[in-house]
């Protein structure tokens, strides 16, 4: 006898029973088949997303160990700063190529980033002139009853637009008025001033060309070449012509600016190679820019921050001589002997070393990890620039008292131990030379612990130089020793505006416009960049020190 299966269900006989329990049946499988399908859309969608990460990961590594090679690697092969900055530049845009595929792939990706974007675009700046445009439905009356429509509300958002730069003509028309009674009587208003007398340029044309010459690095002929894209046909050499014209007329400024920095209780001075063309030889031969800074906001001195080039055909003492032959106060170098010349022909002149140098030193011998004498020194100069980091800003006393206390014991000890470290090692070997160099400066990089206003290291007036060292990548050389001149002029007051937070092409427009216009000589310090400088606007942040 068979058994009974009693795990079969008990259908009912009732045909209308049985139709119904199939098609609940039928429902339930339609359903999980959608649920299924959902499902399985989600699994290729974390795939897709899967490999697209997979892909990006393995182009992100081969980039970076590309990078770590440019930077540790041989030092032929070494990335400048601004050629590593461009190569991070390139990263992030592979990062936004990748993350854009993946959204294109997967709407929750592209949610993802859409919610990404928002929390970290920032606001606009309130000056920002708005144009407004309103995107209403074309339908004015309800589909439903035909009735007119009211607003409730309204979604507003605000995007970053740009209009390319335009180049307008301005045409100035001066009437003639004669009287119909009296022969002889025409009025008519004056001609404007120009700066350039006969040419085309408006002050503010000038001051464009100059701006994007020595602050934007673009060549002459580059800036023909996009007037050219615009249908404006103008050679490089008028645009030269312009230029010189525009920085003879700013020499005053740039000659006052160099006064006001004398007068400073303390400066940063460096140099920079800056390749020039000899005519006689019509060859490049070596100039240099010397560069004076002034910035006191570490110690929260009031004085606003700025920087004077100086070109000179070479790199001997009589050129810093010349450039400080009145300065009486601190000023800041690196150990060049030029320097120390200078202070023993001017005893007005106290010396302060920069420890950033004696950091460098080190570096390379760290590099290898063989050196053990290097890697310990670098680790007791960031014990000194953590102790600058807490009292940056504070006034000289307080930084003066905290240097007593923290600072001094380090540097004594330090200097200690590097004489106990020279007599242990071979005379000729690196790391001893490189001890040499810190207890041959001794006094000098010690004098910060004596004077608050002093900073660690000479980092301002080489950041200071940066912008020329790339202009002089981009443009080769100067056309003689006075395009160098008219290179430093320019740069003097383009990189004072950047210290101070200000525009530089509204700071040129206005300067050309009053110089010829006939600005008065005994107001010249009213033309310095910081009176442009926006009370509102934050200056760029003192970074003295942050060369670690």
């Amino acid at each position: 006898m068979r058994a009974v299966d009693t795990d079969t269900p008990t259908l009912p006989e009732d045909p209308a029973a049985l139709r119904a329990l199939l098609l609940e049946a039928l429902e339930k499988l339609d359903t999980l088949s959608a649920e299924r399908e959902v499902l399985t859309s989600r699994c290729d969608s974390v795939t897709a997303e899967r490999d697209a990460l997979v892909e990006q990961n393995e182009r992100l590594r081969h980039l970076l160990l590309k990078l770590q090679r440019r930077q540790f690697g041989r030092k032929s092969e070494r990335l400048t700063d601004e050629q590593l900055q461009f190569a991070f530049e390139e990263i992030e845009a592979t990062l936004a190529e990748n993350a854009a595929e993946a959204g294109k792939r997967s709407a929750a990706a592209r949610e993802q980033q859409k919610q990404r974007r928002r929390a970290s675009r920032g606001r606009l700046p309130a000056h920002l002139p708005e144009v407004e445009r309103v995107l209403a439905p074309k339908a004015t009356t309800c589909p439903c009853c035909q009735g007119p429509l009211v607003e409730i509300g309204c979604d507003t958002s605000r995007r970053l637009d740009v209009i390319p730069a335009q180049f307008r003509a301005l045409v100035t028309r001066r009437p003639k008025l004669a009287c119909r009674a009296c022969p002889g009587i025409v009025l008519q208003a004056p001609a404007p001033a120009r700066l350039v007398e006969g040419g085309m340029p408006t002050e503010a044309t000038v001051a464009h060309i100059l701006v994007s010459r020595y602050a934007d690095h673009l060549p002459l002929y580059r800036q023909a070449q996009i007037l050219a894209r615009q249908g404006i046909e103008i050679s490089r050499a008028v645009l030269a012509d312009w230029l010189g014209t525009a920085t003879r007329e700013i020499a005053p400024v740039v000659q006052r600016l160099h006064a006001i920095q004398q007068a400073s209780p303390r400066l940063f001075a460096d140099e920079t190679t800056m390749p020039v063309l000899d005519p006689g030889r019509g060859q490049v031969k070596k100039g240099y820019a010397w560069a004076i800074a002034r910035d006191d906001r570490p110690w929260g001195g009031a004085d606003p921050p700025a920087v004077v080039f100086h070109y000179a055909p070479g790199r001997g003492a009589e050129h810093p001589k010349a450039l400080l032959a009145d300065y009486q106060g601190i000023l800041q170098c690196d150990g060049y002997a030029a320097y120390k010349t200078l202070a023993a022909a001017n005893e007005a002149i106290t010396l302060a070393s920069c420890w950033s140098h004696v950091r460098r030193e080190f570096i390379e011998l760290a590099k290898g990890k063989t050196a053990p004498i290097a890697t310990e020194t670098l680790q007791r100069i960031v014990a000194l620039y953590a102790i600058e980091a807490e009292i940056r800003g504070k006034p000289p006393e307080v930084r003066h008292a905290v240097r007593q206390a923290k600072s001094k014991p380090l540097v004594e000890a330090l200097f200690t131990w590097f004489e106990e470290q020279l007599a242990r090692l071979p005379g000729g070997s690196p790391t001893a030379k490189a001890l040499r160099y810190s207890l041959n400066h001794r006094e000098g990089l010690c004098r910060f612990l004596e004077d608050g206003r002093i900073e660690l290291d000479n980092n301002t007036v080489e950041r200071a130089i940066r912008p020329v060292c790339l202009s002089r990548k981009n443009s080769l050389f100067a056309s003689g020793d006075d395009g160098g001149a008219r290179w430093c002029a320019a740069a003097s007051l383009v990189e004072t505006c950047k210290l101070n937070g200000v525009d530089p092409q509204r700071y040129f427009t206005d300067l050309l416009t009053r110089l010829v216009n006939g600005w008065p000589n005994d107001r010249i310090d009213e033309l310095m960049p910081w009176h442009w400088a926006d009370p509102k606007t934050p200056q760029a942040s003192a970074e003295g020190g942050k060369g670690l």
